[in-house]
């Protein structure tokens, strides 16, 4: 039955083969460049490309063309001042986990946010401190200059402080991250973000958040504990920490819970109410504001043993060259971070960039970074990215440009040179808080897994692989083994897809997985066989194994045993055991004939079957003389559906021709249907055509293919009610447009 007020379509064609629609339809020859044309073409300059290179490189330019002042100033000062006091207190409290003195997190909230306003392309992600990427850094900083023991044995750290030693190695490291962003964006390989998947970058994010937080209850509970790298550093840092719980600072747990409750509290508000406030409520300011005035009144760090942030030194540091050895030390270290900077950066910028309908280039983008951590790195700044709270500060209180991030910029910079002094007696555990409440929104993400679980059970193996290995084996060979899990994953899928078998829907042209239907239509004989996958190496003896499975059986077998049989008969017509008649083959023997067992010569059993020295040709679906069993094959016709099949390498071309011609030796035709141009150029190109296998076995579309099978092979449909046959109407354009059966009297064609 046919919906009520459905829309239907005629479609009045020719059947198609491949070659037939060739000769119909004159194809477009299109002349491919060569390697010579695309690096001429790479190498070609005039003004156009050199006007469009400097935008490209400067894009700063182009939005400062469109700048609107009037409409746009006032919000982006006043983003950027909100956004300049998150970022001074975000750029203290960070630079703890990197391992530094905190005043060094003021300079990467400044450096690199100058260079990114020029060569960046976000107008609206906040570039500084990104606290999975100081983690990193951290873990970089304690494994060459411990808290406990001397550094390790490199050029250039003698005669200084421990502070400085590693100052200069969070430099150097940000400097080789620097120079490899760099290095990526020039050749062009931004593209190589789009190798971590949504589920890989939660459960790193995920799994950086709890090192956050581990590393983080120190400052919270005033105790000292040493720096930990490598693997079960966190499993050994909490040991540590369990074992020092006796000697907790309760007045910096007091401070840490009090600052965590009401940052928690006002920033749940600010979500609530984001749509009636101006601008969100500036909470964690507030508050350290607060924490700062009271620890001086009452000189929390002499009566309470307080830790404070301590001496601020006014004004910036003279630039420092990077450590060339220290290079060797981080240089498998540094690529890692180079790829989380940028993945975690263009991935915010390319939802803003959505939102606010803009473009942004990925190539640029790690330029822009690469330059900016260069910069950087040279006045001892650490490497920046962008923090996610941070970038919906500057883009929520109104921010439209860049502009907001520069003046951010210069609000770090006057608390750097003027005022930094004040922030001398703000406890740790305030900064410590502060992070721990703004890793919500990353540990939030545990929330994904069940719902990974019913939607994509792979992609939640990847999320949880990730995540786990994140966690227990550090964040650099974490992301190293969630991208090995990543690759599994997509391989294992490529390589066991899920075949089927098709079936026509009755009354139409639509073929579906036949399991999942009811009201279908198969004729006797005939197979339509549907691979999901590209295929190649790896899945062709998969393919081939599915492709048995669907037919119901071994082709190679059945054309062994049809030559041995042919074989046997040639043997008793020898000895006149076995007679050909007006009736068939008549056996004379009247003892019982065996059959031979001899398996000599079986290369001779694999090639088709030949009838010469026969008076007749074997009917293989009769009865066999002389006692002779062979393997009843009831397919006629075998339909590959390659409408998803994308690529064919060498190796698949060679399984797939071997197939083939084994199952037309068993006398099956074989048909490929909706195939791609691509894909059948090459297979001319590779000469995959013979005797055996030919060009003439694909057609344009399944339904095609089902026409011609059943109009050369009509007993298929014997069987078939009228009600179950596959039915076609043969139509013709009106000449007004309108469509119109030929003959509305004449009955429906069906085969």
């Amino acid at each position: 039955m046919m919906r009520a007020g459905a829309k239907q379509y005629v479609v009045a064609r020719p059947l198609y083969s491949e070659e037939a629609f060739a000769q119909d339809h004159e194809k477009v020859y299109r002349h491919g460049k060569t390697m010579l044309d695309h690096v001429k073409d790479y190498f070609t300059c005039d003004a156009k490309r050199a006007k469009n290179a400097a935008l490209s490189l400067l894009p700063v330019i182009g939005w400062m063309k469109i700048y609107r002042i009037k409409e746009w100033l006032l919000s982006d000062i006043v983003s950027g001042v909100s956004t300049g006091l998150v970022a001074v207190l975000q750029g203290l409290a960070y630079c703890l986990l990197a391992s530094l003195p905190p005043w060094y997190g003021l300079f990467s909230a400044f450096f690199p946010v100058i260079i990114y306003f020029i060569l960046g392309t976000s107008r609206h992600i906040s570039v500084g401190p990104f606290p999975v990427l100081c983690l990193m850094i951290g873990s970089v900083v304690t494994r060459i200059v411990p808290d406990e023991g001397p550094a390790l044995n490199i050029t250039g750290l003698e005669g200084l402080t421990r502070d400085e030693q590693r100052v200069l190695v969070a430099s150097s490291l940000t400097f080789l991250t620097g120079i490899m962003q760099l290095a990526m964006g020039v050749m062009q390989v931004g593209f190589v973000v789009m190798y971590l998947s949504d589920t890989l970058v939660s459960g790193f994010t995920t799994a950086a958040a709890v090192h956050i937080l581990v590393s983080q209850l120190k400052f919270v509970l005033g105790l000292t504990v040493p720096g930990i790298s490598g693997p079960l550093s966190l499993i050994y840092t909490l040991e540590i920490i369990f074992n020092k719980i006796t000697s907790t600072n309760v007045c910096d747990v007091v401070i840490s819970l009090v600052i965590m409750v009401v940052v928690f509290i006002v920033k749940e508000l600010n979500d609530r109410f984001k749509s009636k406030l101006p601008v969100p409520i500036p909470i964690e300011v507030i508050m350290t504001v607060i924490a700062c005035g009271v620890s001086y009144a009452f000189d929390f760090k002499t009566r309470y043993g307080i830790d404070v942030v301590g001496h601020i030194p006014k004004g910036y540091e003279s630039p420092i060259a990077p450590n060339l050895h220290i290079f060797q030390e981080t240089a498998v270290e540094a690529f890692p971070m180079a790829i989380v900077g940028f993945a975690v950066a263009f991935s915010v910028a390319k939802v803003y960039s959505v939102k606010h309908d803009y473009t942004i280039d990925g190539n640029q983008e790690l330029i822009a970074f690469g330059a900016s951590n260069i910069f950087g790195a040279s006045f001892k700044s650490f490497a920046a990215s962008t923090a996610l709270s941070r970038s919906a500060v500057q883009e929520s209180t109104g921010g439209k440009t860049q502009i907001a991030g520069l003046l951010s910029a210069i609000i770090v910079m006057i608390v750097t040179l003027a005022i930094g002094f004040l922030l001398e007696p703000l406890p740790k555990s305030v900064l410590g808080a502060v992070v721990i409440v703004n890793l919500k929104g990353m540990l939030m993400q545990f929330r994904d897994i069940p719902y990974l679980w019913r939607r994509d059970k792979p992609d939640c193996v990847v999320w949880f692989g990730t995540c786990t290995a994140a966690i227990l084996l550090g964040l650099d060979l974490g992301l190293a083994a969630g991208l090995g899990v990543e690759l599994i994953s997509v391989v294992l899928r490529a390589q066991f897809p899920r075949c089927s078998v098709l079936a026509n829907i009755k009354g139409t042209d639509i073929y579906k997985d036949r399991k999942d239907y009811t009201d279908i239509y198969e004729p006797e004989g005939v197979k339509i066989f549907r691979i999901p996958s590209p295929i190649f190496f790896a899945n062709i003896e998969f393919f081939r194994s599915k492709l048995v499975e669907a037919v119901g059986f071994n082709p190679l077998r059945v054309l062994r045993k049809r030559n041995k049989a042919l074989r046997m008969i040639r043997k008793l017509l020898k000895k006149g055991d076995l007679q050909w008649t007006s009736k068939g083959f008549l056996n004379t023997s009247c003892g019982f004939i065996k059959e031979s067992e001899d398996e000599s010569n079986m290369e001779e059993l694999d090639l088709p079957t030949d009838f010469k020295d026969l008076p007749v040709r074997i009917d293989w679906s009769a009865e066999l003389p002389a006692n002779i069993i062979v393997p009843r094959v009831d397919l006629h016709s075998l339909v590959l559906d390659f409408a998803a099949v994308s690529f064919l390498d060498i190796s698949a071309l060679k399984g797939l021709k071997t197939a083939l011609k084994e199952l037309i030796r068993v006398e099956v035709e074989v048909y490929i249907v909706a195939c791609d141009p691509y894909i059948l150029k090459k297979l001319h190109d590779c000469c995959f055509f013979d005797d055996e296998v030919q060009s003439s076995m694909f057609f344009l579309t399944l339904h095609d293919a089902m026409l011609h099978i059943l109009e050369k092979h009509p007993e298929s449909t014997e069987k078939k009610s009228d009600f179950d046959r596959i039915r076609t109407t043969v139509t013709v354009h009106h000449p007004e447009g309108i469509l119109r059966s030929r003959d509305r009297n004449a009955p429906e064609t069906r085969f």
